[in-house]
C-alpha cells in the first residue's frame, strides 16, 4: 500500500475546508464533485481511494457509490477468471 501523499498539496482541493469533501447531501457531493473537475490529481487521488478502500467522502471526483461500483466492476473479471 502506498503511503506518498505529495500529490495531494497539488489538488484543487488544498485551499478548500476538508469538510466541502465530506458532505452529507447530493448537492454537496455535487460541489465538491465540481471542485474536482480538471485537477491535475484527480486520477491519482480516485485510485488512492480505492487503493486504500476510503469509504466516505469524495474523492478523485467520484461519490462513495461510484467508487463502490468501481471497486465492483474491477473485481468482477477476477472472480470470472477464477470459475473458468
Amino acid at each position: 500500500m502506498e503511503t506518498d501523499t505529495d500529490w495531494m498539496a497539488t489538488g484543487n482541493c488544498r485551499d478548500e475546508p476538508p469538510a466541502t469533501f465530506f458532505p452529507n447531501d447530493g448537492v454537496g457531493v455535487e460541489v465538491a464533485k465540481r471542485i474536482c473537475a480538471g485537477c491535475p490529481v484527480s486520477e491519482r487521488c480516485l485510485e488512492y481511494a480505492l487503493e486504500n478502500r476510503i469509504d466516505h467522502g469524495v474523492w478523485g471526483g467520484t461519490s462513495e457509490r461510484q467508487r463502490r461500483r468501481i471497486l465492483k466492476a474491477r473485481r468482477l473479471p477476477l472472480l470470472l477468471a477464477e470459475t473458468a
